[in-house]
């Protein structure tokens, strides 16, 4: 192997640096120099992409930079530091350039030019940094695949975070003054540990023979922004019966707080050795560690509150959000392989788009985050429709009810292998912080475990006294949640009650209890079946009548959504009001009621209807919002409603005729709207069809009369 000029590859560097010329023909770096020599931006990104699509690309260089990434990082950072040009804006003075200023001037009579220690290393005039990203082209390296060959390498791994510390200085270039001489003395620290220096090492002490004592000047000493994580691998990477492996992450300067636990990132670093110390080095002999020094940092899944919409996607939110039938498309874009379940899908959308917070003058806060339970029958696609909702949100976390504990879902203290201290790490509802938690299974969970929740689903905090640490996290989680009914299959000889087998304290929480039977229905089990297979056939769902949205547009279209704060008008007040005491009077007559109808109820209506209407880009709660709310309210019991329906002995016709004379006889009218009647009978789950149905049947019996344009009902008064 010939010999290596690093001068002659830092001549390439300047020449690279001062000639690359992006898409629109700018200098790319020379315009982030200037920038930086201005003091807006402290760090350099150099990507790997540019130098390969660089006209006068080096093949060579461009091997030597990607295998010895470290020494590289060094001899770009010299060559910015000569290429740097003179600030065009003035910038405030802070410390470091009055220290600065006045070292350049003792400079001249302080080194004596004896000792390496006393001149001035590069480090510290610095103040920016450099960092070289690997192409975004390829696939990344699972944890697993990254072995000995790549040490001192550039590469691209893929993860999940399962731990960071916190941000702390890590010193960079140690500065003492000596007592005897007064010189200022420098040390490089290049490891996390260094061995101070004692004896100045300046020639006039050497001459004098005294043993200047050296005093560490924190003031004048330069430290980095330094943060610990432990990444780990994606369960689809982990091989059978293998453990997924993990890997330590240093994050310095301006790459700190870039991640937080539970973050699915892609990172580009360099693999790096790192010796043990103190006590596990006597432990571990000549073992050592490796670690992953981080270059970029991407996110997978942006949140919410990151996502900045790009022009196209700007011009398809605003298409599909002119487009009247957007809430059936975007429900039906979820999971479109599972078959039917409409109004549940509609309900899940409506979970991720949420509500916003209200937090009231004295301090109170109303949850904005919707909560759903999914109650049903053994084969109705409830984890499926889970597993789905977990992928298109941005911040997810599944759980199952027999694998949780409760330390496991809020917070449990733990020894932090580093410190020794106890610490608090967070469990899955604090994870999903700002984000979902599907719990699988929920009935078979202990009831010990599942009072955890009760504090999480209505003031959103997790509470905590252990181990001398007290205090209050942050879950403001929106909870999902998929149980069997008490006997495994409902048991309609018996009560919903006893049926749901969940405490009322528990499902007064849940905005939304979807309770799914499995029916034997010919028809609906002939279509289910045909759409399995087709599913099975051709790994896709049949043809909607229009193309499914992406997971990601999904995400686009809700994070733009999310950012409206809807309000209820005066005018509807009173109509919610009738609402909800109409559903408390329902459920006080029947001898065995499907639902706990409590005061949150009317909080539920409030926050499906301005979810509804963050759905229609809309600043205020329309009529047909709250509409829909009760609508899906009592969809959700649907299939227990058709039931008692058998059991009476109505036919559906002779159900919605009984059903519109009631409602005219309660508003004391003889004219009823279509709409309206539409909007009755939709509620207790029939169909425009069977209003049709039922419309011409009654006007032939003469009982009323129909506009012949507006299908508007007159009632005969016999």
């Amino acid at each position: 192997m010939k010999d290596l000029d690093f001068n002659a590859d830092k001549v390439l560097a300047k020449e690279f640096l001062s000639n690359f010329a992006d898409a629109n023909g700018e200098a790319k770096y020379m315009n982030i120099l200037q920038d930086v020599a201005n003091r807006k931006i402290r760090a350099v990104q150099i990507d790997l992409e540019d130098l390969f699509n660089y006209k006068d690309l080096d093949e060579e260089f461009l091997r030597r930079v990607t295998e010895n990434t470290r020494r590289y990082i060094g001899i770009f950072a010299a060559a910015i530091e000569e290429l740097l040009p003179e600030p065009t804006e003035a910038f405030h003075d802070d410390d470091h350039d009055i220290l600065m200023t006045q070292r350049a001037e003792d400079g001249t009579n302080n080194a004596d030019g004896s000792d390496q220690r006393q001149k001035m290393p590069p480090e510290i005039k610095r103040y920016y940094e450099v960092y070289i990203r690997a192409p975004s082209k390829g696939r990344p390296f699972t944890i697993r695949e990254v072995k000995a060959s790549y040490i001192g390498q550039l590469v691209k791994i893929s993860g999940i975070v399962t731990r960071c510390s916190d941000v702390k200085p890590l010193m960079q270039v140690a500065v003492y003054t000596c007592e005897e001489c007064g010189y200022e003395i420098y040390q490089d620290v290049t490891a996390r540990v260094f061995m101070p220096l004692f004896e100045c090492p300046s020639k006039r002490c050497l001459v004098n023979r005294t043993k200047g004592n050296l005093i560490l000047q924190l003031r004048a000493s330069k430290f980095l922004k330094f943060q610990e994580a432990k990444i780990q691998e994606l369960a689809e990477h982990v091989p059978k019966g293998h453990i997924p492996r993990s890997m330590t992450v240093h994050f310095r300067g301006e790459m700190t707080r870039k991640v937080a636990p539970g973050d699915v990132v892609e990172l580009s670093g360099i693999f790096l050795p790192i010796p043990y110390t103190g006590f596990r080095a006597m432990r571990a002999g000549l073992v050592a560690d490796t670690y992953l020094e981080a270059m970029s940092v991407t996110h997978f899944k942006k949140k919410y509150e990151q996502y900045e919409l790009r022009g196209d996607e700007e011009e398809q939110i605003a298409r599909l959000a002119e487009d009247g039938g957007i809430y059936n498309k975007l429900a039906r874009s979820l999971a479109p392989e599972i078959y039917g379940h409409e109004d549940v899908k509609k309900a899940l959308l409506l979970l991720l788009v949420g509500a916003p917070h209200r937090k009231l003058k004295d301090g109170m806060k109303i949850r904005g985050d919707l909560h759903i339970c999914l109650m049903g029958d053994p084969g109705v696609a409830k984890s499926q429709l889970l597993k789905h909702i977990i992928n298109v949100a941005p911040r997810g976390v599944y759980t199952t009810g027999r694998g949780s504990s409760g330390v496991g879902l809020t917070a449990a203290v733990q020894k932090d292998p580093v410190t020794n201290e106890m610490v608090l790490e967070g469990g899955a509802l604090v994870l999903a912080d700002m984000g979902i938690c599907a719990i699988d299974e929920f009935d078979k969970m202990d009831e010990s475990d599942r009072t955890a929740i009760h504090e999480v689903m209505e003031q959103q905090t997790v509470s905590i006294a252990k181990a001398g640490i007290t205090t209050s996290l942050n879950a403001r989680t929106a909870i999902l949640a998929a149980a069997n009914p008490a006997w495994g299959r409902y048991d309609l000889r018996r009560t919903p009650a006893e049926n749901i087998n969940l405490p009322p304290a528990l499902l007064s929480r849940f905005d939304l209890l979807w309770l799914i039977l499995d029916r034997a229905d010919m028809d609906a089990d002939l279509e289910m079946a045909r759409h399995v297979v087709y599913v099975h056939q051709n790994k896709e769902s049949p043809a909607l009548g229009f193309t499914p949205l992406e997971p990601s547009v999904l995400r686009a279209y809700i994070s733009a959504a999310r950012r409206l704060s809807p309000y209820v008008p005066k005018e509807l007040e009173e109509y919610i009001a009738t609402a909800y005491s109409s559903i408390r009077q329902e459920e006080a007559k029947s001898n065995t009621p499907h639902s706990y109808t409590t005061v949150r109820t009317l909080l539920s209506i409030l926050r499906i209807s301005a979810a509804l209407s963050r759905l229609r880009f809309s600043e205020t709660v329309a009529q047909s919002d709250v509409d829909e709310a009760l609508r899906l309210m009592q969809m959700s019991k649907f299939s227990l409603y058709s039931d008692d329906r058998q059991k009476s002995g109505l036919d559906a016709i002779s159900d919605i005729y009984s059903i519109l004379r009631d409602e005219a006889a309660r508003a004391n009218k003889m004219d009823v709207s279509y709409a309206h009647a539409l909007n009755w009978i939709s509620r207790k789950g029939y169909s425009e069809a069977q209003l049709k149905e039922c419309l011409e049947e009654y006007a032939a019996l003469n009982v009323w009369q129909i506009h012949p344009h507006t299908f508007d009902i007159r009632f005969i008064d016999a």
